[in-house]
């Protein structure tokens, strides 16, 4: 987190350090994390219940344990298209335009030259 200090006034900065103090005091009274866990899953447990069953997967990430993954989805399947741009120092290397822009345009391009320099004329 950043914060620019140079724009704030005096009084704009006495009020932050305040709020700053206050959310300092609160998080030292706070117990850790492992112990509050380890009180929540004893009193599931007494009750006859897990976390995950009361809390759904959240309950399983933040309780050490990994959760299980996502099935990984297969993104949309687009059709070919065709070049656009043209390497003119090796014809047989083209770009449709999508996705990163390739190494030899890039050099092209931070050497001064425009993408427009490549198209391909049809």
């Amino acid at each position: 987190m950043s914060i620019d200090l140079n724009g704030l006034s005096a009084k704009e900065l006495d009020t932050l350090i305040t709020q700053a103090k206050k959310r300092k005091t609160t998080l030292k009274k706070r117990k850790p994390v492992a112990t509050v866990r380890a009180k929540l899953v004893a009193a599931a447990a007494a009750e006859g219940y897990s976390l995950a069953e009361l809390f759904g997967a959240a309950a399983r990430k933040s309780a050490g344990r990994p959760a299980k993954k996502a099935p990984a989805r297969k993104g949309r399947k687009l059709g070919k298209v065709a070049p656009k741009y043209r390497n003119p120092a090796n014809p047989k290397e083209t770009w449709s335009g999508r996705g990163k822009q390739p190494l030899w345009m890039a050099a092209q391009v931070k050497k001064g030259k425009k993408p427009e320099d490549f198209l391909i004329k049809k």
